[in-house]
């Protein structure tokens, strides 16, 4: 459709397609996985939120908040990043240890979630078999500017290829911990609660979904964990086997599910909006 609002990243961006890759999912509590092993970070969310009894809506309103941004209009991805900020201006968490209260807008824990959010999106999307080449994965990393700046970082001061993601996560080890915070995400990750007539489907596909996010992880996350990490040939194998599983169900049939990010976007902009992983890899 001539003329219509693109919004942040746009049909020709490489955050287009791979946000529409249901391994996304896996991604999503990969990072949960990854964000709770920073200590002020996982303190500022659990001190703040009922996360404990509110975990799906969290999980449901990080969804959404990623859907607005990568294909909303422009206007309601900077409305989604204007709340956003001004809910994190309005928080604090309290170190025990020494007593210190912080605010959650520290640049460095934004930064931590901030990073560990786009490795965990890069890194499952690649090793689930979508066609990425280290171009656009490099590119990929760099759109992301976008989102830091959304969340109220300097764009600039985030890593803006692989290389620097990495050395980005080299610099902020020293500083990870699972402490009993993480212990509580991964116990909810691995037993969320849910309705008694529930539990079998818990048990069945959303243990599942919990340990590959979890086998997916550096080394260096499952030792501060106190877990064994598995082969990482057999992880690989286990995620593109998920990625294979999941790309067979209709697109259509998965951007039916509210709230229809995608769909939306395709009738604002045009039936050549589609996402679809053909335009990768090229």
């Amino acid at each position: 459709m001539t003329g219509a609002d693109p919004g942040l990243f746009g049909p020709e961006s490489v955050t287009w397609q791979l946000h529409s890759d249901p391994v996304m999912w896996i991604a999503g509590v990969r990072a949960l996985y990854l964000q709770a092993l920073h200590p002020r970070a996982v303190r500022g969310v659990m001190q703040n939120s009922d996360f404990r009894r509110d975990a799906w809506g969290r999980l449901m309103r990080t969804a959404g908040f990623v859907g607005t941004t990568t294909y909303g209009t422009t206007e309601a991805a900077e409305r989604a990043g204007a709340r956003v900020r001004k809910i994190h201006r309005m928080l604090t968490a309290t170190d025990p240890d020494i007593g210190e209260r912080y605010g959650v807008d520290e640049p460095a824990l934004l930064m931590w979630v901030h990073c560990a959010e786009i490795d965990s999106y890069l890194h499952v999307a690649r090793r689930s078999g979508l066609p990425l080449t280290d171009t656009e994965a490099d590119r990929y990393i760099a759109e992301h500017h976008q989102s830091a700046r959304l969340v109220g970082l300097d764009p600039d001061a985030a890593p803006g290829n692989r290389a620097e993601l990495a050395a980005y996560f080299e610099t902020v080890r020293p500083d990870l911990a699972a402490g009993p915070e993480a212990r509580e995400v991964d116990d909810f990750l691995l037993r969320p609660p849910t309705h008694p007539l529930l539990v079998p489907a818990r048990e069945v596909l959303w243990r599942r979904v919990a340990h590959l996010a979890y086998a997916s992880l550096p080394p260096y996350a499952h030792e501060l964990y106190g877990r064994p990490a598995p082969a990482p040939a057999a992880v690989t194998r286990q995620l593109r086997l998920a990625g294979l599983l999941l790309r067979r169900v209709p697109a259509r049939v998965r951007w039916q599910l509210p709230p229809k990010h995608i769909l939306r976007a395709m009738a604002r902009l045009g039936p050549g909006a589609r996402p679809a992983p053909y335009k990768l890899g090229r």
